[in-house]
């Protein structure tokens, strides 16, 4: 499951618009917005290029974003 909050200011230190990230991912701004509140899953492919996108390289700080309980 995937902390919101605490990929929200992830978003917003990278400085990046959710639009942006999508067009990076190669998703839409929907099926963005349906992962970042949990209605679906990240892929491990989109967990790593969104990881590298917004600079967290820090295992605890990318678990505990995108592996939240």
């Amino acid at each position: 499951m995937t902390n919101t909050l605490e990929l929200e200011i992830a978003i917003k230190r990278a400085g990046l618009t959710r639009k942006e990230i999508a067009n990076k991912l190669g998703i839409s701004l929907m099926g963005l917005y349906k992962k970042i509140n949990n209605i679906t899953e990240f892929k491990a492919s989109e967990i790593s290029k969104l990881a590298e996108l917004l600079k967290i390289n820090n295992f605890k700080e990318k678990e505990r974003i995108f592996f939240a309980s």
